[in-house]
């Protein structure tokens, strides 16, 4: 299967402190890979790494067989690379639509007309629309001021709008993170939907949500990530039982 992103020996200090150990991971054309591993361990900093938020002291990153190691972040954006935060991203004064336009304009190429309704734009509303829809935002959602919605449906939103960039592989830096069981089931369910469409690398604590929606498993620990497979094979290998799930082997 085709590699959309390669990351190899990635590598980040902080004065004494290596964050990002050497890092080498592939993520494949259409997967969910989840990247666990305890507190600490350097995961959101290899996402930082990997958004381009955040430069390495080493090592590569590539897309799509294209070296995107010295770009910026925006530029990682439109050479096919979203993310989510962990902290939910959004402008909570403007409505839903509003957030959905601003994106769809900008990934469309068009220039601000901050002076005139972006609705007027028939194709640019249409393909908000979609996004909305397709991230199972309802309808009735869709004027209201995005910062009222219940926090399930704001993380929908920040979906929506790394959506807008068409990216070849999206980052969720823990989605699921201040979410209820409820909210939980609905999100798991919208990363589900979005299964084969782009590939995703998911960072995530929730474990039951990782072993549902991932094809394969890294684990990071102390930076150094010491083992990758199956859920199967995660959830039997005796170093990751002892390093991350507590258990001695």
């Amino acid at each position: 299967m085709k590699s959309v992103l390669v990351v190899n020996q990635l590598f980040k200090r902080f004065g004494a402190l290596v964050a990002s150990d050497h890092v080498c991971l592939e993520l494949r054309s259409g997967e969910i890979h989840a990247l666990i591993g305890p507190n600490g361990a350097g995961k959101s900093t290899l996402i930082h790494l990997l958004s381009g938020t955040m430069q390495s002291d080493g090592g590569s990153i590539q897309l799509n067989g294209r070296d995107i190691s010295a770009m910026s972040a925006h530029q990682r954006v439109a050479a096919g690379l979203s993310r989510s935060y962990q902290i939910t991203n959004i402008f909570k004064n403007m409505s839903v639509l509003e957030n959905l336009l601003l994106a769809v304009q900008a990934h469309a190429g068009s220039s601000f007309r901050f002076w005139a309704p972006r609705s007027e734009d028939s194709a640019l509303l249409q393909k908000a629309q979609a996004l909305a829809e397709q991230c199972a935002i309802e309808q009735a959602l869709w004027n209201r001021p995005a910062g009222t919605l219940p926090h399930g449906e704001q993380r929908k939103i920040e979906f929506a709008l790394a959506l807008a960039a068409k990216p070849s592989v999206l980052l969720l830096d823990e989605p699921m993170a201040g979410m209820g069981p409820d909210e939980t089931l609905r999100l798991t369910a919208l990363i589900e939907s979005l299964r084969g469409r782009m590939s995703m690398l998911l960072v995530e604590h929730d474990m039951e949500a990782v072993f549902r929606l991932a094809d394969r498993i890294s684990v990071l620990v102390y930076g150094r990530i010491i083992a990758t497979g199956t859920p199967e094979e995660i959830r039997m290998d005796p170093a990751v039982r002892e390093a991350y799930l507590g258990e001695q082997t």
